[in-house]
């Protein structure tokens, strides 16, 4: 069964659609600066990929929302939104009489990948745990009147999942994914094979994260995982990624139900894969196995070879390890025969759950345009990722066929193919 792509949208610190992202990508222009959020001027690493000019209200359409959800919940929902309304899902449900209507709700899923929260979200707690100094008698008794009554809704990872749902009247198959950095690929993986297995005629899959905040930075700081100037996939000079945050969603539709309804779709799902390596929580197989297995499974998947791929887009977050056993795992599936590469995250900055299925629409929208954009920050080739067919200029490419590629701690990989349609 062939499943289409009848609607994207993302938002991030390089622009509020898949398009604009590109753009900002094409031209050179990265979103990663000082932080503005909080005041960062005593850490560490104070850079990141923030969304400026942050108007939730504007984002979500709905201020008195505002005080059930957070940040990373803002961007899922904008995203989902955005995606829903390319695909003309709300206006065609609104077509049809009320017993369709109900048929309609029932037959569409949302599959939604999470950070699961943040360290932030108990910050609430601090003043009154410091006045307290110690005393649990009189933390207790004074925190249903200091801290926000509706602290647990706003902290629950399936915030986004359920305003959605509510919001457009979403009915059928759902599930709320946190797995690190593969949570929003995922999300579009499970939606697809709720399509394909006949559980929905359509699904709305979206991955969203915000964590820039000053214990996340601080602690993937002692890691060692932050760079201190620039995020360099595949650079010599590479010392690390730099955090981001943000949100993007697809529309994921079988072909009969898009054509029943008149839908334009924008790409197919073409197959994924999911393969893990089990190393630990921050080691990585040099060898790039899990990644190498992943893409292979997507394209058994997809019924594809190597060779009707025509662009790459990879995981690419700038670590030393991350990258070298990546392009390891590239030079396995493809050899001398590797098609364009390229990576956003030297852009976009790193937004963790939501990375995975950002780089999809962004890779789908590169795609469309038959350009592999090029990485702004690569400077000098790491000798060590040879054979890694990366560029700092955007190239043309000879397909229409896009693989992406997500990776995140404890050795979790993923894949998607995807084709471009005009």
């Amino acid at each position: 069964m062939r499943v289409l792509v009848t609607g994207s949208g993302a938002i991030c610190g390089a622009g509020a659609s898949p398009a604009a992202i590109v753009d900002a990508a094409i031209a050179g222009r990265s979103a990663i600066a000082e932080v503005a959020s909080f005041d960062a001027s005593g850490w560490p690493r104070r850079l990141a990929a923030e969304v400026t000019d942050y108007n939730a209200a504007k984002l979500v359409g709905d201020r008195k929302l505002l005080k059930l959800i957070r940040r990373s919940d803002v961007f899922g929902i904008y995203a989902c939104g955005e995606a829903l309304a390319q695909a003309g899902y709300d206006a065609h449900r609104q077509s049809l009489d009320e017993a369709a209507q109900a048929d309609f709700a029932e037959q569409t899923g949302c599959y939604v990948g999470s950070g699961g929260g943040a360290f932030n979200v108990n910050y609430d707690y601090f003043p009154l745990m410091a006045e307290a100094r110690g005393d649990m008698g009189a933390f207790g008794r004074e925190l249903a009147s200091t801290v926000n009554p509706m602290w647990l809704l706003r902290t629950l990872p399936n915030n986004v999942l359920c305003h959605v749902g509510i919001r457009h009247g979403l009915k059928g198959p759902n599930g709320c994914i946190t797995n690190h950095t593969t949570s929003g690929m995922l999300a579009a993986i499970e939606g697809a094979e709720a399509i394909r297995d006949g559980e929905a005629d359509r699904v709305v899959s979206a991955g969203h994260d915000a964590p820039i905040e000053p214990q996340t930075m601080l602690y993937y700081h002692r890691c060692g995982l932050l760079a201190a100037s620039a995020l360099r996939p595949f650079d010599a000079r590479r010392d690390g990624s730099l955090l981001g945050e943000g949100a993007a969603a697809l529309v994921l539709e079988s072909e009969a139900s898009a054509a029943a309804r008149g839908a334009q779709p924008v790409g197919e799902y073409l197959g994924g894969g999911v393969a893990c390596e089990g190393e630990g929580l921050l080691n990585l197989r040099e060898d790039g196995d899990g990644a190498a297995r992943a893409i292979e499974a997507a394209l058994a998947d997809a019924g594809l070879r190597a060779g009707d791929v025509g662009l790459i887009v990879a995981h690419g977050n700038g670590t030393p390890l991350s990258d070298r056993s990546e392009g390891a795992a590239l030079r396995r599936v493809f050899g001398a025969s590797m098609p364009p590469v390229t990576a956003f995250k030297w852009a976009t900055g790193h937004p963790l759950a939501a990375s995975g299925i950002l780089d999809v629409t962004l890779g789908l929208e590169a795609a469309r345009r038959r350009l592999a954009p090029g990485i702004a920050t690569l400077e000098s080739p790491d000798p060590a990722c040879a054979g890694v067919s990366v560029a700092r200029e955007t190239r043309a490419v000879a397909s229409d066929v896009v693989l992406v590629v997500c990776r995140g701690f404890g050795g979790t990989n993923a894949a998607v193919l995807l084709r471009a349609l005009a």
